[in-house]
């Protein structure tokens, strides 16, 4: 198993722990993370864009001109798609973009980006993340000391003057061990995990 420091708020080095190789300490396989990652990603599309045909639209069932005589191009509809207030031709119709994931790939994704993020030393083992009251100017004190400007927060249990901190930060997100995606674990430049947290995820995974 590999260890990594636990540091305070402060970034002072308090102790260290040990990782689940399991989980933070696999081999890279962008092939499947990518694959996960397009399906969650298409599974938040709703698939509601639509557009009318010629046939679709209300009106235009006489004919705008004769014929034959007007030196104009035949047309047999208003609702032609060149028309104005016409369909439209090959619009987009309602779609379903879900992409079936197994929940044992899902899993191994998120370890695969865990163990990414500890390998490129982008992970931040904490102690505890805690404040005294709702103060954004606490919370952003302790993001810099951390290096974590532009860092995902994970807590293990919900703390109301962390979150409330924490949300008028830009680049910053806190989130419960529950809470973490792909998507939020590959956006961030740093991964902030308290050390209860870990314990939490490593559990989940396995």
């Amino acid at each position: 198993m590999a260890e990594v420091q636990v540091v305070d708020q402060q970034n002072n080095v308090v102790g260290s722990r040990e990782l689940n190789d399991a989980v933070f300490g696999l081999e890279r396989n962008d092939g499947l993370v990518h694959r996960v990652y397009c399906a969650l990603a298409q599974a938040q599309r709703s698939g509601t864009h639509s557009t009318k045909t010629r046939a679709e639209v209300s009106g235009g069932g006489k004919k705008p001109w004769k014929q034959k005589g007007t030196g104009r191009a035949r047309a047999g509809s208003t609702r032609a798609t060149q028309f104005r207030h016409g369909g439209v031709a090959h619009g987009p119709s309602p779609k379903e973009y879900d992409t079936r994931v197994n929940r044992k790939e899902r899993q191994l994704a998120m370890r695969l980006v865990l163990s990414d993020l500890h390998r490129c030393g982008k992970l931040v083992v904490l102690d505890k993340l805690e404040l005294e009251a709702v103060k954004t100017k606490g919370f952003i004190a302790a993001s810099e000391a951390l290096n974590a400007q532009r860092g995902l927060y994970v807590l293990a249990s919900d703390n109301q003057n962390v979150v409330l901190s924490a949300r008028n930060v830009p680049n910053c997100e806190v989130v419960m061990d529950g809470q973490i995606s792909l998507h939020n674990l590959m956006k961030h430049d740093r991964v902030v995990l308290t050390s209860d947290a870990v314990s939490k995820i490593e559990e989940r995974l396995l």
